[in-house]
């Protein structure tokens, strides 16, 4: 594909190349975004020799469409929502909760099985790199910069092979960069982009997290 990418490790190795300044740096962490940021994180642990590990953050669909976000949320309870889309759509306070609800158990599954007892690393000070296999609406990243910023990093990276342009500029009034390498308009789906865009298991991300070469246990 001319414009996209073959697959995961591709598009991380591609991201990689534009982040090469932050290597080799002891002040420096990877966070992915599970499933599918976890090999682009992967390329980018194993190229500039740094931390890997994930941030737990969970899409909150729309009922009877779950594909659309309608916001996101984190293991520790924090939510954003797309107030423009629980509008339009006339989602319930009841049925947001529910959804809130559902997403917050298989967010402490999901935490279980990547991590086991193993704490979340201490950001205080450090340079984070955000990164997943794209983004749509940024609504689970937003997620995820608020988790982050809880710790006061030194600095907040968003890292990602795909957005659309307004999304990207929106991610920029909240971070300290953002390092995309394509901006596609119309943007359709993440899927459009990858030649090849496998589903993740749990043993997948678990694997990736435990075989990266500067993986903390």
């Amino acid at each position: 594909m001319a414009t996209g990418f073959c697959d995961r490790t591709e598009a991380g190795r591609r991201l990689a190349e534009q982040l090469q300044h932050y290597g080799d740096q002891s002040d420096v962490i990877v966070l992915a975004l599970p499933r599918g940021g976890v090999p682009i994180g992967f390329e980018l642990a194993k190229v500039l020799h740094v931390p890997l590990d994930v941030c737990l953050v969970r899409k909150l669909g729309v009922p009877n469409h779950r594909e659309l976000a309608m916001g996101a949320i984190a293991s520790n309870g924090i939510r954003v929502l797309n107030e423009d889309v629980v509008q339009s759509h006339h989602v319930s306070k009841f049925a947001l909760q529910k959804v809130t609800v559902d997403e917050l158990h298989e967010l402490k599954r999901r935490g279980r099985a990547y991590r086991g007892d193993r704490p979340f690393p201490d950001l205080d000070g450090k340079t984070v790199i955000l990164v997943d296999d794209g983004l749509a609406t940024g609504a689970t990243m937003r997620a995820a910069i608020a988790v982050v910023k809880q710790q006061h990093p030194a600095k907040v990276i968003v890292a990602v092979p795909l957005a659309p342009p307004d999304t990207c500029d929106a991610l920029r009034e909240e971070v300290d960069q953002v390092v995309c390498l394509v901006m596609p308009e119309p943007f359709y789906s993440l899927g459009t982009w990858y030649d090849h865009f496998d589903q993740l298991s749990d043993l997948d991300v678990r694997t990736l997290l435990e075989t990266a070469p500067a993986f903390l246990p």
